[in-house]
């Protein structure tokens, strides 16, 4: 795998106990996205002091990459999510977190990342920094380089603390060719763990429920654990990232572009118990519920077993499990078998369940 691991400075064992550079404000100021003086020590002193190397620091309006003999994967994404900071994580490793997993589900190995931050007048630079130190984290345990970016500020009240874009390059491993059209009948669904953890951790922060089981974010990089899928099974036909609209979404995407049946296995779904009570008092149904940490594998049935074992040798997969069958019949929906042999027709999500999720 392409070792990125030289992107950080500091000591990353006292990576969120760093403190602060000192500066003369407390909050950000129009002049930090002005471009001037401000606009440089914010870059300077905050940034590149965390987030440094040697492309980056050319300090360009874009970035000079080194020459990628391969196919190229692309991917762009914005996060807005509300609270900033939550059970598990915060805006800023779940920036890093969802562009390479993005990558990852176009059979990409990430290599780097732009970043983008949209700060409103008055923010806490305490705050700022605490995400950029997060952001340094999350990009060193997913042996990513940041490699340009923008600042800009907007007027107080134009915004809600920060906003991050970020856009992923990422070198498509050989061999692989990545796309709903592959999926065949008796095609398996393998997901990486339990499903509902993100949302539900930002829903109960948001709405200040305290539950006794703890309910994290489950946001991490998966590049590491499905690198070893790659190199050693590439017959993996579709994959994709379950995060707004939950497993539903993701599967009635797969199932309508293919044109292909799936059922669910309503006994092999992974939920936490926590997870299942807060949606029972919340309404939820854990399927349209947010993820942040998982994927969808689909493959070939008789490579299960081989892929199964790899993921669960990450900490990342240590729950991989099979969830789901491609079924030649009943075309572009997606079933699920019930606990007491019956079945339905899970729905696509109308309209925003869960708004500002990520």
């Amino acid at each position: 795998m392409h070792d990125n691991k030289t992107i950080m400075t500091g000591d990353l064992n006292s990576n969120l106990q760093c403190p602060i550079p000192k500066s003369d404000y407390e909050h950000v100021l129009l002049a930090h996205g002005g471009g001037g003086k401000l606009t440089q020590q914010l870059i300077e002193k905050m940034i590149y002091s965390r987030l440094g190397n040697e492309i980056l620091e050319k300090g360009h309006d874009g970035a000079f990459l080194p020459h990628i003999s391969s196919e190229l994967a692309m991917s762009t994404d914005s996060f807005v999510v509300d609270p900033i900071f939550f059970p598990g994580g915060d805006i800023g490793d779940l920036a890093i977190n969802g562009t390479v997993n993005d990558l990852v589900c176009c059979g990409a190995e990430p290599l780097y990342i732009s970043l983008a931050f949209i700060l409103e007048e008055g923010f806490l630079l305490d705050e700022l920094w605490k995400i950029i130190q997060s952001i340094e984290k999350s990009a060193h345990e997913a042996c990513v380089k940041i490699v340009t970016g923008d600042t800009k500020v907007v007027e107080k009240g134009k915004g809600d603390k920060i906003y991050i874009n970020t856009t992923g390059i990422g070198r498509v491993v050989p061999g692989l060719r990545i796309s709903p059209d592959n999926c065949q009948e008796g095609d398996v669904v393998i997901i990486n763990g339990t499903i509902g953890d993100h949302g539900i951790a930002i829903m109960s922060e948001r709405a200040g429920f305290s539950f006794e089981s703890g309910i994290k974010s489950d946001t991490a990089p998966l590049n590491r654990m499905m690198q070893d899928v790659f190199a050693r099974q590439p017959n993996i036909h579709v994959l994709r990232d379950p995060t707004r609209g939950g497993l539903s979404s993701a599967l009635n995407e797969i199932s309508q572009s293919s044109g292909k049946g799936i059922t669910l296995f309503e006994s092999q779904l992974p939920v936490t118990e926590g997870v299942r009570g807060a949606c029972e008092i919340m309404g939820f149904d854990p399927l349209y519920i947010a993820n942040e940490g998982k994927i969808l594998v689909i493959l070939p049935e008789r490579h299960a077993g081989e892929v199964l074992g790899i993921m669960r040798s990450h900490e990342t997969g240590r729950e991989s499990r099979i969830i789901g069958k491609i079924s030649g019949r009943h075309g572009g929906l997606l079933h699920l078998e019930t606990n007491i042999g019956s079945t339905r027709i899970i729905d696509m999500i109308s309209g925003e369940m869960l708004p500002r999720i990520c």
